[in-house]
């Protein structure tokens, strides 16, 4: 008897670098639940091209933001999983939806550091605390960060500051949650050309040539360099892969 295929939630799985995590989830045997802020036609067909894989999948709208929305939402995810999945539980949580900031550390605002605080901190940290009832014995979690919680770029400091939290948060989440058999991993990505921020990385010709300059193997980094990364975590291969942080930046200032 075969065993049921593992199922994945992937925040802001929708566009950039979560579809191309659910893809790569999607072609290694994983089924797929993501979510969407406000693009439901891009979820949708995000949805459609797990399907086409042979996958499971199911697109629901969260803000990640907005933590009173948590209860609903899970009140979503264990219909789908019923509904579509035939299944009680799920087996990775990928924490990876994010917004940008750019903006000097001394012309931050309080909103902009509390937008920040919500969506990259303050949200995955009690967004993971509710799907724990939901999320198997032996299951996986992936914290999104990024290069500039460990090297520094001017414009970044309220972005980069959570980001170093989630960091902290991982390893405390590994140690506590191992009775569980549940690891927590970081994967964070350095400068990906993708529509994030403007897609400033993808469409600015200069600033794309700095980055490479700076990187080792010579260029910025592309979705498909980290959804492989994110589908690996889940794998049976790194099962003794625990409390890591894994930067996927090509070598940005060694």
């Amino acid at each position: 008897m075969n065993n049921p295929a593992k199922i994945a939630l992937v925040t802001g799985g929708s566009r950039g670098l979560g579809r191309d995590m659910a893809q790569h989830l999607a072609a290694t045997g994983t089924d797929v639940i993501l979510t969407y802020r406000s693009q439901r036609a891009e979820a949708d067909a995000v949805v459609a091209d797990l399907r086409a894989l042979g996958r499971r999948a199911a697109a629901l709208r969260l803000d990640v933001g907005q933590l009173a929305t948590f209860d609903d939402f899970f009140g979503e995810v264990k219909a789908a999983l019923r509904d579509t999945f035939d299944a009680e539980r799920f087996d990775f949580l990928i924490n990876n939806a994010g917004t940008d900031l750019y903006a000097a550390f001394a012309e931050t605002t309080e909103a902009q550091f509390d937008e920040v605080l919500n969506v990259h901190f303050k949200g995955p940290f009690f967004l993971t605390q509710k799907a724990l009832p939901l999320l198997a014995d032996g299951g996986r979690i992936i914290n999104i960060s990024s290069g500039l919680a460990r090297f520094s770029y001017a414009g970044s400091s309220a972005y980069a500051a959570m980001k170093g939290a989630v960091e902290v948060l991982s390893r405390y989440q590994a140690l506590e949650l191992g009775a569980r058999r549940i690891a927590v991993n970081v994967v964070a990505p350095g400068a990906i050309a993708t529509d994030f921020g403007g897609g400033h990385v993808r469409d600015n010709a200069e600033l794309s040539a700095m980055i490479a300059a700076r990187t080792a193997l010579g260029r910025v980094g592309q979705p498909d360099d980290i959804g492989p990364l994110v589908a690996f975590l889940c794998s049976d291969a790194a099962k003794w892969v625990n409390g890591q942080r894994i930067e996927a930046a090509g070598g940005i200032h060694l």
